[in-house]
C-alpha cells in the first residue's frame, strides 16, 4: 500500500494548474495570431516523444522502495551514469483526446501509469484532491532552459476538474483515488492505495498561446504534470442538483458541448437548463436519501428540466 502524509488538505486551488482565461483574439500593439492548432498538433507531439526517448523516471525506487521514499515521481535524461535506464516511451501508454476549440482536431495524450489505484475513479467533472509536480517543455524561448518546474503543490489540493487543463483532466479519469484515509494522532493525514502517475500533454491541451499571466511557462509549451490521486467528489459545478456528470448528454466525457436551451452556457455550468424560467433545482426531487429523480409531467419523453414546455 501507499502512504502518503500530510499536514493538511488545502481548500479549492487557484495555482498555475487552472485553465487560463484570457481572450487569444484581442489584439494590441504587439497582437500575433495565434498559430493553426493543427499544424502545431504534430509538432507538439514530436517535441514529447524526443523527450520520453531521452528521459526516464525513478522506477528503481518504486520497484524496491527506500525507508524514507516519498513516492514523488522523478524525471532525469538518459545520459552518462543512467545511460542504460530504460527510456519513457517504453513505459507509457496513450490514448486519443479531443481538441475543444478546433472541430476534429485530437491528440495522442501518452500518460505514465505508475499505480492505477485502488480506489474510486473520478469522473470528468468531479472535484479532485491531488498533490501534482508540474514542468514545462520549451523550445520556444531561447533565455529559459529546456524544461523546469513551473508549479508544485506537495500537499493534497483539492481541484475543479473542470477549471484544470484539459491534458491533466483527461488522464485522471484513468486513475483510481485512496482507499484509506487515517488521521494520525498528530493531526497528519495518511492515504492508503492511492493512483500516481504522470501526464505528457501537447500545448494544445495545456495553456497554448496563454500560459497564465503569473508564471513563467513559455507560449506553446509541452506540459508534464506528475501527480498522486487521493480523493474525488461527484461535481455539480452549477449547484442545480442535477451532477454534472448527467450533464453530460451526449456522452462524450466533454462538459463544454451541452448546451439544451442554446443560451452558450453549458448545462453543467447553467442553473436554468431549459431556459424556462424555473429553476432545475425546482424541477427534480431529491428524497432524504440523496436519490435524484427526474419527473417527466407531460409525458412527452423529455424530462422536466430540459423541456421548455414542461
Amino acid at each position: 500500500m501507499r502512504k502518503y502524509l500530510s499536514l493538511l488538505l488545502a481548500a479549492i486551488s487557484t495555482l498555475v494548474i487552472v485553465n487560463s482565461c484570457g481572450n487569444d483574439d484581442d489584439p494590441g500593439d504587439n497582437f500575433v495570431p495565434a498559430r493553426d492548432r493543427a499544424e502545431e498538433a504534430p509538432v507538439a507531439q514530436a517535441i514529447i516523444e524526443e523527450y520520453l526517448d531521452t528521459h526516464f523516471y525513478n522506477y528503481e525506487e518504486f520497484a524496491n522502495p527506500p525507508a524514507d521514499f516519498d513516492f514523488q515521481i522523478k524525471f532525469d535524461t538518459i545520459a552518462g551514469a543512467n545511460a542504460d535506464k530504460t527510456p519513457l516511451r517504453q513505459q507509457v501508454t496513450s490514448k486519443m483526446v479531443k481538441d475543444r476549440v478546433k472541430d476534429g482536431l485530437e491528440y495522442k495524450l501518452y500518460y505514465l501509469v505508475v499505480e492505477e489505484g485502488e480506489g474510486d475513479r473520478p469522473e470528468f467533472p468531479d472535484i479532485a484532491t491531488i498533490s501534482y509536480d508540474g514542468i514545462y517543455i520549451n523550445l520556444e524561448e531561447d533565455l529559459l532552459p529546456y524544461s523546469k518546474r513551473f508549479d508544485a503543490s506537495l500537499l493534497p489540493v483539492r481541484l475543479d476538474m473542470t477549471a484544470i487543463v484539459n491534458g491533466l483532466q483527461d488522464v485522471l479519469v484513468e486513475f483510481r483515488g485512496a482507499t484509506g484515509i487515517i488521521t494520525n494522532p498528530d493531526g497528519s493525514i495518511s492515504f492508503e492505495g492511492y493512483g500516481i502517475g504522470a501526464v505528457f500533454m501537447p500545448s494544445g491541451l495545456g495553456y497554448y498561446v496563454d500560459p497564465p499571466s503569473t508564471s513563467v511557462i513559455p507560449t506553446y509549451a509541452q506540459l508534464i504534470f506528475a501527480f498522486q490521486l487521493y480523493e474525488n467528489e461527484m461535481g455539480d459545478q452549477d449547484g442545480d442538483g442535477v451532477p454534472s456528470v448527467v450533464e453530460d448528454l451526449n456522452g462524450n466525457k466533454l462538459e463544454e458541448d451541452d448546451d439544451t436551451d442554446g443560451d452558450s452556457l453549458p448545462n453543467y455550468a447553467d442553473t436554468d437548463d431549459d431556459n424556462d424560467g424555473r429553476p432545475t433545482s425546482d424541477e427534480i426531487e431529491i428524497d432524504g436519501d440523496g436519490n435524484i429523480t427526474y419527473p417527466d409531467e407531460d409525458g412527452d419523453g423529455i424530462v422536466d428540466y430540459l423541456d421548455p414546455d414542461s
